[in-house]
């Protein structure tokens, strides 16, 4: 059949078949990969022979009186006790919103679907962490609070980024050993943990109703078990990281959780001058956005044992698309409706944030400043600055910086040894400046 590609051209055959075919012409001269026909079970084997290789705890029902950590620290030879359960059989993965809400873009060399190639990584990947949740209390309502928004309706950009990047330095290094992608894969699961713990304390901060498209968290529940449930969120992705017992990899995703809170606080005492005022916005925003992507992608080589230049790539790269997407979502902010972002817009404006819409439009129109400064308190503050921005330049200026850092993150993919995964890192900088929500 004929698909559309991320690109908006239109390719023929499924998906997959054309992930397979690039994989082909990629690989086709490399050993362990001999096409789609092959019978091989290496890391570029065919679909049906991918399903029959042994895979450790995507979408398991467990029998066996062991602790779901303890079988993630495991072998990747899954028990014989172990079996799917029959909602695992018919987990067909949603495609994330990054995936299915993109206008047409620029057409690359190679028709790359993240999403696709990653398929198994990601397929179990919610039902992975509601496991994790539920295995690790016996307060039934903690697990429904905790659980709340890993309900596959997210973009699943951190892990998508993460194990991109990770497959990426595998590759460059020659090291495709199960282990490895298991461990970073766990790596992967943190990112996507501690973002969702940070939503739920921010609704809590931020007294926020509505997210994703249904009402908030802390619009069901109490914030002092709302809170709670965002510190054991935490706890849990601690202690699988933990499990790794690798004093590097855990020195630099707690560096994480010090950039959010710090983020946090940032945000909160928002009161500097106007020429402190953007740089103040972008390490703000650093902290509390592209830090976790930055030191997520940067753990994955770490643990992959890469050398100082390698990480840095990783890190690098992360830092920038980390910035695109905010300054991106900043600028929706003005530009979408609250049915395409799942939550309220022109929100910033209402919590008293000057984003960089509004940084860049008070260089036209001073009287935002005082504005500024005063947090948008007064009536008729937000509704005149959404028209100044919209007037202004901002919005174009927004968008032009977000893509002076996609068009970096580009540049640093291409440092590494060029793959499936490879070109999708740079597939994603596209996904992230032409994203609708």
């Amino acid at each position: 059949m004929a698909c559309l590609s991320t690109s908006g051209r239109v390719v023929c055959g499924s998906r997959r078949q054309q992930t397979h075919k690039l994989l082909y012409q990629l690989f086709g001269s490399r050993p362990g990969y001999t096409g789609p026909s092959s019978t091989a079970t290496g890391l570029f084997s065919p679909p049906k022979v991918q399903q029959q290789a042994a895979r450790l705890c995507h979408g398991l029902s467990f029998s066996l009186g062991k602790d779901y950590p303890d079988l993630l620290q495991s072998s990747h030879k899954c028990s014989p006790t172990l079996q799917y359960s029959p909602s695992s059989k018919a987990n067909l993965r949603q495609h994330s919103s990054v995936h299915t809400q993109q206008p047409a873009g620029p057409v690359r060399e190679f028709q790359i679907d993240p999403y696709i190639i990653l398929d198994d990584d990601l397929k179990y990947f919610y039902d992975d962490v509601r496991y994790l949740l539920k295995s690790g209390t016996s307060q039934p309502e903690l697990d429904t609070i905790a659980s709340y928004y890993f309900d596959g309706q997210g973009k699943a950009l951190r892990p998508m980024v993460t194990m991109l990047m990770a497959k990426a330095i595998n590759y460059h290094l020659n090291n495709e050993s199960h282990q490895l992608v298991h461990k970073q894969r766990q790596i992967a699961l943190f990112s996507e943990m501690v973002h969702s713990a940070s939503l739920v304390h921010d609704d809590v901060i931020d007294q926020s109703d509505f997210r994703r498209g249904k009402p908030s968290v802390n619009a069901l529940w109490n914030h002092k078990k709302v809170t709670m449930a965002g510190d054991y969120i935490l706890s849990i992705a601690s202690i699988m990281i933990a499990r790794l017992r690798s004093d590097d990899v855990t020195i630099v995703l707690s560096q994480i959780l010090t950039d959010l809170v710090q983020g946090e606080f940032m945000q909160l005492g928002s009161r500097e001058t106007e020429n402190e005022r953007f740089a103040h916005y972008l390490t703000k925003t650093y902290r509390k956005t592209a830090s976790l992507i930055a030191n997520a992608l940067k753990a994955t080589a770490v643990i992959a044992q890469a050398d100082d230049n390698v990480a840095e790539v990783a890190f690098q790269y992360g830092r920038n698309i980390g910035l695109a997407f905010q300054l991106v979502d900043d600028m929706l902010d003005f530009v979408s409706s609250t049915e395409q972002m799942g939550k309220p817009t022109a929100a910033d404006l209402k919590l008293g944030l000057a984003t960089a819409p509004v940084l860049f439009a008070c260089e036209k129109y001073p009287e935002l400043n005082p504005m500024v400064m005063r947090r948008f308190s007064e009536p008729g503050d937000v509704e005149r600055a959404f028209e100044l921005v919209h007037k202004s330049h901002g919005l174009e200026q927004t968008r032009f910086l977000a893509k002076k850092h996609c068009n970096e993150a580009i540049r640093l993919a291409q440092e590494l040894t060029e793959s499936p995964y490879q070109k999708g890192l740079q597939v994603v900088a596209d996904l992230v400046i032409n994203r609708m929500k």
